[in-house]
């Protein structure tokens, strides 16, 4: 019997194991260390949420940050940018008022 061979294909599936864990540990790690906090544009006016190109030069939106939209009206969230922090992985968004 030859025990090398098992030994090292053993080895083998247990590099690919802990290399995708490491992989998806990273991915985690990556998507959850972003500080932008998520935006849509809408009008400051109504709250209606509006196409994105509207929030792009010369367009009538503004962007808002944090929140969701509801019934086609942002809620929840800011016009303020720094009055919204994102956590971490599994963070949650907290705002300010939606001022305007």
């Amino acid at each position: 019997m030859d025990t090398g061979n098992t030994t090292r294909r053993r080895m083998r599936s247990g590099a690919v194991a802990l290399g995708g864990m490491g992989l998806l540990a990273a991915t985690l790690v990556a998507c959850g260390s972003n500080d932008e906090p998520d935006k849509r544009c809408a009008s400051r006016s109504t709250l209606n949420h509006l196409n994105s190109k509207e929030c792009r030069s010369g367009g009538t939106g503004a962007y808002y940050y944090g929140g969701t939209v509801r019934n086609g009206k942002v809620t929840g969230g800011s016009f303020d940018k720094s009055a919204v922090t994102r956590g971490g992985i599994g963070g949650h968004s907290s705002s300010g008022s939606s001022g305007g």
